[in-house]
């Protein structure tokens, strides 16, 4: 099976060419990325626990789910097909903003991202796939934005990042 491309852009968002998703990470090159965010009717986020295999940063606590556009798909497309394969479910979801961030990990890999924030809405829970997911809670914002100041080392770079400087963006 041949590996996962992922789409280089400029900082316009521009398409520019195809990588490697490993090769890009290695790389720190700008590729283009989602990060979606589902709500319930109580107003909380629904976080995902990454998988403890994952070869970045396994175990930390992060927005419902994340990863990247394919080549040929919107990024609307790309956060439904993600949201099912990672949580099992399906939402109507809506792009709010996107941002571009830069961080290094301590295994040599880089995530340089385009980042394209999606909300959607949905009720229940949801049905994890365990070779993403190790755990899911529903969280208010105000506890999660009280907690990455506490506990910043469990939170991934770029759910941090979204909290410090978009948080306006999320709410629904």
């Amino acid at each position: 099976m041949m590996e996962e491309q992922v789409i280089l852009v400029n900082e316009n968002d521009e398409k520019i060419g195809l990588m490697p998703k490993q090769e890009a990470h290695e790389k720190g090159v700008l590729h283009r990325a989602f990060s979606v965010f589902i709500f319930n009717s109580k107003n909380e986020v629904m976080l995902q626990q990454r998988a403890l295999h994952k070869y970045h940063t396994p175990g930390l606590w992060a927005n419902t789910c994340c990863s990247h556009q394919r080549d040929g798909e919107t990024t609307l497309e790309a956060g439904k097909r993600r949201l099912f394969e990672e949580m099992g479910f399906v939402s109507d979801l809506t792009e709010t903003t996107s941002f571009i961030y830069k961080a290094p990990f301590e295994n040599g890999l880089t995530e340089h991202e385009l980042d394209h924030i999606l909300v959607g809405k949905f009720e229940g829970n949801p049905e994890i796939n365990p070779e993403e997911v190790a755990s899911w809670k529903w969280m208010e914002l105000e506890e999660v934005k009280k907690d990455i100041q506490t506990n910043p080392d469990i939170y991934t770079a770029w759910f941090k990042i979204i909290f410090d400087k978009f948080y306006q963006h999320l709410l629904v």
